[in-house]
C-alpha cells in the first residue's frame, strides 16, 4: 500500500512541477518545454495550417451563400472532406458521406508528397546559407530533362535496368547540380542576386528542354527515341520510363497502398532528408554553410570560404530539386509533357511555402510536404463529391497554402515580438519629450560656465 501512495505521489510531485517552479532559480517544466525553439516553430506552424482552414471554411460559406447552384450542405460536406481529405472513402447508400482508411489516397499522398519534399529541401538549404533560391523550378526541369534522357535512351536489354536506373537518378542530379551552380557562380563572384539569376535560369531551361523534344518529335514516328508516337493522341507526351523497363523498386509499398501510384521513392526521400539534417547540424560543412547564412563577412573573417559555401550551397539545392523530378518519372507511372512550355512545374514553387512551413528543418519538410500532398488530394476529392468546380476548389487550396507561409508572423506573435515592438516605439516618442528639456537645460547652464570662464 505504501508503494502504491508513493508512486501516486510521484506522479503528483510531477504534474506539480510542470506548472511551479522547485525553486526561483529552475523554471516550470512547462515554461520551459515552451521556450524551446522547436515548440514555438510547431506551433506557429500549426496556427498558420489553423488559420487557413478556417479562412477556407469561410470561403465555402461565401461561394454557398451568393451561388444558387451550392447549398450549405454542400459546403459543410466540402469542409469534412478538406479535413477527412485522404481518409474519404466515397458516400453510403443513403448518400452520406463515409471516412476510413483509403490505401489509393494515402499512397497518392505519399507520392505527391515526394518531388514536393525534395524541392522544400533545395528550398530549405539555400535558406540556410542566406539564399533564395527560387529556381527550383529550373533546375527540376534540368532533373527531368536528364533523367528521360538516359532512361529511354539506354538498351536495358543489354544493361541492366536497375543499373539504368541509377544513372537516370545520378545524371538527373548532376544536371540539376550544375544549373543550380549557375545563380551561385553569379552570387560568390560578381554579387549578382540570385533571384534574377534564377528566374532566368528558369525560363532558359523550359526552353531547352522544350527545343531539345521538338527536335525528337520532328523525327517523326520512325524516327523519334522520346517523344510517344505508340499511342496515339500521345505525341504531346515523353515515353513512361516503364516502357524501357526503368521503374523505381517499390520496397512493398504496393502491397500496402494497393491502386494507388506509391514507389519506393518516398522512402528514399526520407532518407535523404535524414541525412541532410545531420549533415547541416552536425557536421563542419553544415556549420560553415549555416555561419555563411548567418553573416558572410564574418564568416569569412573567421577562416570559412564563403565563395565555396554558396556555390556549393546553390549546387546541391539545384541537385535535390532535379533529383525530386527524377524520383517522380522513375516512377514509371507519370508522363512529362513536352509541349507545355509556357509554364514551369508547380513542384518547384511549391517548395517554398513547404520550406517556409517547416521553418527549413529539413525533417520538418518531411510533415510539410505531405500536408500540401494531403491538402491537394483533398481538393480533388472535393470538387469530385460536391457541386464545387475545379476553380472553387483551388482555390481553397490556394488559401490554405497562402496562410501557411504566415508561420512567421505566427511566431512573432506567440514569441511576443510584435508587441514588444509596439510597445516600444511607444515608449520611444515619450522618452524622446523627456531628454528634450533637459538637453535645452544643459546648454544655458554650459553657455553660463564658459562665459563666467572668460
Amino acid at each position: 500500500m505504501s508503494k502504491v501512495k508513493e508512486f501516486f505521489a510521484k506522479i503528483g510531485r510531477w504534474f506539480k512541477s510542470l506548472v511551479v517552479a522547485p525553486s526561483p532559480e529552475v523554471e516550470p517544466k512547462l515554461k520551459t518545454f515552451w521556450n524551446k525553439q522547436g515548440t514555438r516553430n510547431a506551433s506557429s506552424s500549426l496556427l498558420a495550417i489553423l488559420s487557413g482552414v478556417v479562412i477556407g471554411f469561410v470561403f465555402l460559406l461565401l461561394f454557398a451563400i451568393f451561388s444558387p447552384a451550392i447549398t450549405f450542405k454542400s459546403a459543410i460536406e466540402a469542409f469534412r472532406i478538406l479535413i477527412g481529405g485522404i481518409f474519404y472513402t466515397g458516400r453510403t447508400d443513403t448518400g452520406a458521406l463515409s471516412f476510413g482508411f483509403n490505401p489509393q489516397l494515402f499512397g497518392d499522398m505519399l507520392f505527391r508528397a515526394m518531388p514536393l519534399l525534395m524541392t522544400g529541401l533545395s528550398v530549405a538549404i539555400a535558406f540556410k546559407t542566406g539564399l533564395f533560391n527560387i529556381g527550383a523550378s529550373g533546375q527540376y526541369l534540368m532533373g527531368t530533362w536528364a533523367t528521360l534522357v538516359v532512361a529511354l535512351s539506354m538498351d536495358t536489354t543489354v544493361v541492366n535496368p536497375f543499373f539504368v536506373w541509377l544513372l537516370a537518378l545520378l545524371a538527373g542530379m548532376a544536371a540539376g547540380f550544375l544549373w543550380g551552380c549557375i545563380p551561385g557562380l553569379f552570387k560568390a563572384f560578381l554579387n549578382v542576386n540570385e533571384v534574377i539569376t534564377c528566374i532566368m535560369t528558369n525560363w532558359i531551361s523550359i526552353n531547352l528542354v522544350h527545343w531539345f523534344f521538338q527536335a525528337d518529335n520532328n523525327k517523326g514516328a520512325a524516327g523519334a527515341q522520346f517523344v510517344n508516337f505508340v499511342d496515339n493522341t500521345k505525341s504531346g507526351f515523353i515515353l513512361k520510363t516503364s516502357t524501357n523497363g526503368v521503374v523505381t523498386p517499390t520496397f512493398g509499398m504496393d502491397k500496402l497502398f494497393p491502386g494507388s501510384q506509391v514507389s519506393g521513392g518516398i522512402l528514399i526521400a526520407i532518407i535523404v532528408a535524414i541525412v541532410l539534417y545531420i549533415v547541416i547540424n552536425r557536421t563542419v560543412f553544415g556549420y560553415e554553410l549555416r555561419a555563411c547564412g548567418s553573416n558572410r563577412h564574418s564568416a569569412k573573417y573567421a577562416g570559412m570560404n564563403d565563395t565555396r559555401s554558396i556555390i556549393l550551397s546553390m549546387g546541391i539545392a539545384g541537385a535535390l530539386a532535379a533529383a525530386g523530378a527524377s524520383l517522380y518519372f522513375l516512377s514509371g507511372h507519370t508522363e512529362y509533357a513536352w509541349t507545355n512550355n509556357m509554364s514551369l512545374p508547380a513542384e518547384g514553387f511549391n517548395g517554398i511555402p513547404v520550406a517556409l512551413l517547416a521553418y527549413n528543418n529539413p525533417i520538418g519538410t518531411i510533415f510539410a510536404s505531405m500536408f500540401m500532398a494531403y491538402i491537394n488530394i483533398a481538393g480533388e476529392q472535393i470538387r469530385g463529391a460536391t457541386a464545387y468546380n475545379k476553380y472553387i476548389s483551388d482555390l481553397i487550396v490556394a488559401i490554405i497554402i497562402y496562410l501557411s507561409a504566415f508561420s512567421l508572423l505566427f511566431k512573432d506573435i506567440l514569441s511576443g515580438k510584435i508587441f514588444a515592438k509596439k510597445k516600444a516605439q511607444e515608449v520611444a516618442p515619450a522618452t524622446a519629450e523627456t531628454v528634450a528639456p533637459a538637453i535645452t537645460e544643459v546648454e544655458p547652464q554650459q553657455n553660463t560656465e564658459q562665459e563666467a570662464g572668460e
